[in-house]
């Protein structure tokens, strides 16, 4: 199955590419490319063609949230901590927003200076990202925040859901913090529970 799903990613990517050649000022084909290299795991190409839809759109830059998720994974942690945070100034109620900020810059400058950098929210953002912040202040555990979940009065499908959340960014955070071993259970659980 993944290797099918690659191989349409593979196609898509190649006919967009035909298409770009007859409209290369199509910010829409740069964004459905981008998006495709991105599934395809091929980041720094999805970086260029979010990076070409603003030159092509610069009022597009703030909102790009995209570009900040392939800057991390293309290991450019600086400017993805850069792209979260001028995206905040487009929607600064988006915890996640906070969420990656926090993640890359753990990576571009260490946790330490990354904690005293985050991002302040006014608003609670729906469950479990309030949580999940509070992990990045150092105020909850991982366990903390997954026992919260599991005791919370709340449907199995929005348990689900929240659990998804959870062990996708507990998993981020034990990604840059190191713990690999624990990062891979965190991600895995989360991919069980998408």
């Amino acid at each position: 199955k993944a290797a099918e799903l690659d191989r349409q990613f593979e196609a898509e990517i190649a006919r967009l590419t035909s298409e770009i050649e007859k409209a290369p000022r199509s910010v829409e084909l740069y964004s459905r490319r981008g998006d495709a290299c991105f599934f395809r795991g091929q980041f720094p190409e999805a970086v260029a063609d979010y990076e070409k839809m603003v030159e092509l759109q610069p009022d597009l830059d703030t909102s790009h949230w995209r570009k900040g998720i392939a800057y991390f994974y293309a290991k450019r942690y600086r400017d993805a901590a850069h792209q979260f945070e001028i995206y905040h100034t487009f929607d600064n109620v988006d915890r996640e927003n906070g969420i990656w900020r926090y993640l890359s810059q753990v990576k571009a400058v260490g946790r330490d200076k990354a904690r005293e950098g985050l991002l302040k929210y006014e608003k609670d953002d729906r469950e479990p990202f309030p949580d999940v912040y509070r992990l990045f202040s150092g105020e909850l555990s991982g366990e903390d925040v997954l026992k919260r979940i599991h005791a919370a009065q709340i449907p199995a499908r929005e348990r689900e859901q929240r659990l998804f959340y959870a062990e996708l960014y507990i998993g981020l955070n034990e990604f840059v913090e190191g713990r690999l071993e624990s990062a891979e259970q965190h991600l895995a659980a989360a991919a069980r529970n998408s």
